[in-house]
C-alpha cells in the first residue's frame, strides 16, 4: 500500500504543521512510527518515519529519504470550459488523476456557468484546493498549478508556442496518431461543445478521442490517458 502524502513548504525538514499538519494529526490520525511523504508540489518528496505527534497539527520525523521526481514529459496543460456546480470540481479532480500538469479555467461562448467578478477568487481557490487534493490522493510529488479563468479571445495569446489540441466530437484526426510536442495545451469544450467559430478563434488542431462523445468533466481524464500511454508520461 502506498504512502500517504502531504503537502510541505520544507519536506527535507521533516515537520508538518498548520492545516496540512491537522490533516494529518487529527483527520488521518497519524501517530509515530508510521510513515509518510512530505512533498512541495514541486517535484520534491521525503519519505518521513513520524516519531512525536504533538497537539492537534503538529507531527515531525526522521526523513528516510529525499527524491526529487522529475516532470512528467510532454507537459499537458488542459484548458477546462467551467462546468456548472459540482461538475467543476470533479472536472478538475479527474484532471489531476489523469496527470494534468497546470489546469487553465475557460469561460467558452457556450459556458454556461459565469463567475461573476465578486466571486472569481473564491471559485479560483476551490479549483486549486481541489488540485492539492488530488494530487495528494493520487501521489503526486507535482501539483498543477491553476490559472486565473480566461476567455475565448485570451486564449490564443495565453497557448502561444505550445501545441494546442482541441477535443471535438466531429474532428478527422485522431489522438493516437498524433506527434507530440515537449508542450501540450488540451483544450476541453463545455457540454454544448465547441463551434466552428469559436474553433477557428483557438486555432490548433481538432481532435477525436473515441467515438463516444463524453462529458466535458471526464474528458480531459480520458484524453491524459490516452496521451500517458501513447508518450513516455506512463
Amino acid at each position: 500500500m502506498s504512502l500517504p502524502y502531504f503537502y510541505s513548504p520544507d519536506p527535507a525538514s521533516g515537520r508538518l504543521d498548520g492545516a496540512e499538519g491537522r490533516h494529518a494529526v487529527t483527520v488521518k490520525r497519524i501517530t509515530p512510527g508510521e510513515t509518510v511523504v512530505l512533498t512541495d508540489g514541486r517535484g520534491t518528496a521525503a519519505t518521513v518515519c513520524v516519531s512525536d505527534v504533538r497537539g492537534k497539527d503538529t507531527l515531525t520525523g526522521e526523513v528516510l529519504d529525499v527524491e526529487t521526481v522529475p516532470a512528467p514529459s510532454p507537459r499537458v496543460t488542459v484548458v477546462q470550459a467551467i462546468p456548472k456546480g459540482e461538475r467543476a470540481e470533479l472536472a478538475v479532480d479527474l484532471a489531476v488523476q489523469g496527470g494534468a500538469d497546470a489546469i487553465v479555467p475557460w469561460i467558452s461562448h457556450r459556458t454556461v456557468s459565469r463567475w461573476p467578478a465578486a466571486k472569481q477568487a473564491k471559485q479560483v481557490e476551490k479549483w486549486r484546493a481541489a488540485a492539492l487534493a488530488a494530487a495528494k490522493q493520487s501521489r503526486r510529488a507535482w501539483v498543477p498549478e491553476v490559472s486565473e479563468p480566461v476567455t475565448t479571445n485570451q486564449l490564443p495569446a495565453l497557448l502561444q508556442g505550445r501545441q494546442v489540441l482541441v477535443l471535438h466530437e466531429d474532428a478527422a484526426v485522431s489522438l493516437r496518431t498524433v506527434e507530440f510536442a515537449p508542450e501540450v495545451a488540451l483544450v476541453v469544450g463545455p457540454e454544448g461543445g465547441i463551434g466552428p467559430e469559436e474553433l477557428e478563434l483557438i486555432g490548433g488542431t481538432a481532435v477525436r478521442l473515441g467515438p463516444e462523445v463524453l462529458r466535458t468533466a471526464t474528458a480531459a481524464l480520458s484524453a491524459l490517458s490516452a496521451i500517458g500511454a501513447l508518450t513516455q508520461r506512463w
